[in-house]
């Protein structure tokens, strides 16, 4: 399942290939964590979204879609980057541990927990990637 980021539909579309991918599984078989991915107004995207994903044991257990970061106050992890940056992970245009590294994608939680989970975290990349087909 493949669509238009960012939507409701790209979102379900990533939580099924996160559920699906064995990969996936195997690799992230040891994260636990939620995370809430907010994503500032630049480009077309013309107000702050929000999404959330559960993340545990190489499984996505829930999602949710433009959920407000008051529905979700302390997620494992925050993730926030401009719509252009977001975009430009998700098509590859830049890496996402340059992303953190040069705070285009800013992180609140445990980096030291993330830099440990670095395969997690790129095949988590690489499955958003193969979801998206078209940038809003």
């Amino acid at each position: 399942m493949s669509a238009k980021f960012p939507s409701p539909e790209w979102l379900q579309g990533l939580k099924v290939k996160l559920n699906s991918d064995e990969k996936y599984a195997q690799i992230a078989r040891k994260w636990e964590g939620d995370l809430v991915i907010v994503i500032e107004p630049e480009g077309n995207l013309e107000e702050q979204l929000a999404i959330y994903l559960d993340l545990w044991h190489g499984a996505c257990r829930s999602v949710d879609y433009n959920s407000g970061l008051e529905k979700y106050p302390d997620p494992v992890f925050t993730l926030t980057a401009s719509y252009n940056n977001i975009t430009a992970i998700l098509t590859g245009k830049l890496d996402p541990m340059t992303a953190m590294m040069t705070n285009k994608l800013k992180v609140k939680g445990s980096l030291g927990y993330m830099m440990r989970n670095v395969p997690t975290v790129l095949d988590f990349v690489r499955c958003a990637r193969e979801v998206t087909t078209e940038i809003h």
